[in-house]
């Protein structure tokens, strides 16, 4: 197919959103959890798929800036591409079928220009089990995720743990990690996977059970209940500071507002067991793969963080930050006594 170099497109401000499942009072699969209900019903500035259902090409790539993820490969409507984990890239092959496909909308070969700063030799196609070409990046196919509903949208980035951002060279978007996200994960084979998520696919077996796990020895101590005269019961990490949730963050979706600067005072709690965990109600007793490659742990589907102006155990200094920033119960309500 013919290559060209082409100009790169603005991408638009985008909102962190968080893969989950169960969240909320409803069940939900974790291919549904990408935006609110709202943004869900709009349709995408430029769509997936013909009315039949064939898939769309690509037109002129770009290489859009992200925040959280660094340069990204976008469409010709600056509509995110993505690559799937069980998928394979040497030799290329397509794992994503069926309702996935539906989910996950091929990239039509045939149409795609290189970007700006981009080697047109990582463009190429292979032949799906329909006898379709779909485009590749790197080997890896291309696709789009349906609820992306406008230019800069990444509400696939993580979602079972399996999808991402693609980068220029057909790698994973990750901001200063060399375009890798998801360190020790074969580059070039499918990746086998006991769970379903998005489309019929999901996370792999050794997932923490109720969620995106961080994996065998790699949780932190676990969380617990302490009593303060202020605030009564709340919830302290495995050195005993203080948690906090931030007011404008979402449970469903599970979305963090707190992105960029604000981590640094409020860091992410890392995943916990729940297993370690102590008095914490454990529905939605989750973790989570945000965007810029940590992974954080939540309650009741609520991200937490911990302040950094908290120096020792038993500090709330934290509570009521901004009228934003407040404990949590055990139940992962918030504390919004002062």
């Amino acid at each position: 197919m013919g290559i060209k170099r082409g100009t790169t497109l603005a991408a638009a401000a985008i909102t962190v959103v968080l893969t989950a499942t169960a969240c909320g009072t409803t069940d939900y699969k974790a291919g549904d959890n990408a935006q609110p209900a709202a943004a869900a019903a709009a349709q995408p500035a430029y769509p997936a798929a013909d009315e039949g259902g064939a898939a769309k090409p690509a037109g002129q790539l770009a290489i859009a800036p992200n925040d959280q993820l660094g340069k990204i490969v976008t469409d010709s409507a600056g509509l995110t591409l993505y690559r799937f984990d069980k998928d394979a890239n040497k030799p290329p092959k397509s794992n994503c079928e069926g309702d996935c496909a539906k989910t996950w909308p091929v990239v039509a070969a045939g149409d795609a220009t290189a970007a700006e700063g981009m080697d047109p030799a990582v463009l190429g196609e292979v032949e799906r089990s329909d006898g379709s070409k779909q485009l590749t990046i790197g080997g890896w196919p291309a696709y789009r995720y349906a609820k992306d509903t406008k230019a800069g949208d990444v509400n696939g980035q993580g979602v079972g743990g399996t999808w991402f951002a693609l980068a220029p060279d057909g790698k994973k978007a990750a901001k200063d990690a060399g375009g890798e996200a998801g360190a020790g994960k074969p580059e070039g084979g499918a990746e086998a996977g006991a769970g379903k998520g998005d489309g019929g696919y999901g996370a792999g077996a050794g997932e923490a059970e109720g969620g995106y796990g961080a994996g065998a020895g790699e949780a932190a101590p676990g969380l617990s209940v302490a009593k303060d005269p202020k605030l009564g019961e709340h919830i302290v990490d495995g050195k005993g500071m203080t948690v906090y949730r931030f007011k404008p963050d979402t449970q469903w979706p599970m979305v963090s507002k707190c992105v960029g600067d604000c981590l640094q005072k409020w860091p992410v709690v890392p995943p916990v067991d729940k297993a370690n965990a102590k008095g914490i109600i454990e529905r939605n007793y989750r973790v989570m793969d945000r965007p810029d490659g940590k992974k954080q742990q939540s309650v009741d589907c609520w991200p937490l963080y911990t302040f950094a102006g908290d120096k020792k155990p038993g500090d709330i200094n934290g509570q009521g930050v901004g009228g934003t920033w407040y404990a949590v119960s055990p139940d992962g309500k918030l504390i919004t006594v002062k």
